[in-house]
């Protein structure tokens, strides 16, 4: 299984750059899909992050085989949320309004989960389209 994902602040081109002697040790089909922006399993910490760059979240989870690591990469289009409430005290004149907006920023906007068992790419999950 591969994903895909377009990052935000830094480009693949610059984090390739940066990871040179890396990059060009790895066979031709995990450049191209690094060059692509794809993981697949068995990559490092350091192939991921020259695909994605840095994860948006970091989580701890612990299975029956121990603990990994999940790299979460979340949609980097907006998401606005808007909601309004209205309530009033029984007998009292008084009437209370309330309007709340968001801009996203929880575990519900993750694109992509990368998991990390033994240092190496166990398993991608990615949101159903």
């Amino acid at each position: 299984m591969m994903a895909l994902l377009s990052t935000g602040c830094s480009t693949r081109d610059g984090r390739i750059k940066k990871n040179q002697t890396a990059f060009d040790a790895l066979p031709a089909e995990e450049q191209a899909n690094i060059r692509a922006g794809k993981v697949g399993i068995g990559y490092t910490p350091e192939m991921v992050t020259m695909a994605l760059g840095k994860p948006d979240r970091v989580y701890n989870r612990t299975t029956a085989n121990g603990a990994v690591e999940v790299w979460a990469y979340r949609s980097k289009a907006p998401a606005f949320s808007f909601g309004v409430g209205v309530g009033g005290g029984g007998g009292s004149t008084a009437v209370g309004t309330g309007v709340g907006v968001t801009t996203g920023g929880d575990q519900s906007d993750d694109k992509v989960r990368v998991v990390f068992e033994g240092g190496k790419v166990s398993a991608i999950e990615s949101r159903a389209k």
